[in-house]
Order: C-alpha cells, then structure tokens, then sequence
C-alpha cells in the first residue's frame, strides 16, 4: 500500500505561482512513477505531469514551459511548481503513484483557483 498527502492548493490571482506537494508513505520501494493529475468544473481528469523513478519528465502540452515537476527522494516527496498560473488551471489536482505491478494511488485532491 501507498499513502499520498498533498498540500498547497489555494487560490492565487492569473500570472502567479503555487507549489503543490505530495508526500508518498508505505511501500515506496515499489513506485515506478508519480505524477499530478487535475480535473477542472465539468471536465474529466487528466495528466498534468509525470515523473518516473529514473527521473524522466512528461507534461501535458497546456502546462508546458509553465509547470515543473520535480522529486526529493530522500522525503518520498514529488513536487508540482506552477508559474504564470491561468484561470483554466483551476481544478483539483491529484498525486498520483504507480507501483512496478502497475497498481495505482491517489491523493485525496488539493484545490487550485486561479481568478482572473
């Protein structure tokens, strides 16, 4: 099992940043990747970023250049940093964790609202 605690949501105006946490617990030494998934009012959730265990990135193309996904491994701690944040990033943004059996984890959501 792996347990996942996000922190740093909040509301933020258009042009500011935020840095999403997400603290990993359990059996970690399975992880494969994590990652950070949002879902916006009335849309279905989707990949922001990811990053697997050999340190290989991958963005959704609307977050590129603007979001930066990053680990400390010596916290089980993945990181979402988001600049020139825009109103339609507001969503829930979940972590995400993958296991080398493919089993998958996620966070209970952290809320980002981003007013123009």
């Amino acid at each position: 099992q792996v347990q996942l605690v996000e922190s740093g949501g909040g509301l933020v105006q258009a042009g500011g940043s935020l840095r999403l946490s997400c603290a990993a617990s359990g059996s970690i030494f399975s992880l494969n990747a994590m990652g950070w998934y949002r879902q916006g009012p009335g849309k279905q959730r989707e990949l922001v970023a990811r990053i697997t265990s050999g340190g290989s990135t991958n963005y959704a193309d609307s977050v590129k250049g603007r979001f930066t996904i990053s680990k400390d491994n010596a916290k089980n701690t993945v990181y979402l940093q988001m600049n020139s944040l825009k109103p339609e990033d507001t969503a829930v943004y979940y972590c995400h964790a993958q296991t080398v059996t493919f089993m998958n984890y996620w966070g209970q959501g952290t809320q980002v609202n981003v007013s123009s």
